[in-house]
């Protein structure tokens, strides 16, 4: 069942599932939906709020462009709209940029916070690694054909201007986000075929890039940052990187992962985020 409210007259959609203490799951992208973020073994563990950013499934568009300034005003307007206690924060990728800067921007509204396939920075050594990951990729499948066409679906969802080139795009770039998509094909296909993603948050960009490398000291909610092993994207380097300068981070890497450990590893997954409501030693 999905829920609204208005901020500013643009409506925010989010739905909820499970049981156990409140988790808002931010999505990433940005341009995805929050469809692609469900983790039925997440919701054992946590009561999961799943909002669709702005601009993407049934929320609506904002005014003044996509920036992290724009999703974290509506982040913090949905934990508002929960209650007045604090909440567990979920950012993946993109949403990850977001969780940190919601969280040094309102600390007190964070209980815990899930460091979830992300970065504390996103500038050009980030996007050349990344560039490079993906053009290795066909190689690292020699034996399988599809492999080959990854990196150019990859660019074709970089240039597409409409919903439906995009999406499709995207879903044809995916196999290079797992760490082994075609073995597991079947598994993942239903899935990968419903994973939508919206243009125009997609072409948005911030003004400058996300770095807060500098200020992760600030953070005060207990942390987890998990990663998958096999992520080209958001992998191991900056995983460390987020946990070494958060006080009292818990590093987790999903040997079996690559971006989307709650699809490949749920049950890892599921475990590594709940050490968030552990004790942490300091």
């Amino acid at each position: 069942m999905a829920h609204e409210f208005f901020l500013d007259g643009v409506r925010q959609v989010y739905r909820v599932a499970g049981q156990g203490p409140l988790c808002v799951a931010h999505a990433g992208g940005p341009g995805l939906d929050a469809a692609y973020l469900r983790a039925p073994a997440l919701e054992q563990r946590f009561t999961v709020v799943y909002p669709d950013p702005v601009g993407t499934g049934d929320s609506g568009v904002p005014e003044g462009g996509y920036t992290i300034a724009t999703y974290v005003r509506f982040l913090a307007a949905l934990v508002a709209h929960l209650g007045d206690g604090p909440v567990h924060l979920l950012g993946h990728s993109h949403g990850g940029f977001v969780a940190q800067t919601y969280a040094l921007a309102h600390p007190e509204r964070v209980a815990g916070l899930i460091l979830y396939s992300t970065s504390p920075e996103a500038g050009p050594e980030f996007w050349a690694e990344a560039s490079a990951g993906l053009a290795a990729y066909p190689a690292r499948h020699p034996g399988v054909p599809e492999a080959a066409g990854v990196p150019e679906a990859f660019q074709r969802a970089l240039a597409a201007t409409d919903d439906d080139t995009l999406s499709a795009s995207f879903a044809a770039a995916l196999p290079v986000y797992f760490a082994d998509f075609w073995t597991r094909r079947a598994e993942f296909a239903s899935w990968q075929a419903a994973v939508r993603m919206a243009a125009g948050p997609a072409t948005s960009q911030d003004p400058v890039p996300f770095d807060v490398r500098h200020r992760l000291g600030e953070i005060t909610a207990p942390t987890v940052v998990i990663t998958g092993r096999h992520d080209f994207m958001c992998g191991p380097a900056y995983a460390a990187r987020l946990a070494g300068g958060i006080p009292g981070a818990r590093l987790h890497i999903l040997e079996e992962s690559g971006h989307f450990g709650h699809l490949e590893q749920p049950s890892a997954f599921a475990a590594a985020a709940a050490e968030v409501l552990e004790p942490a030693s300091r």
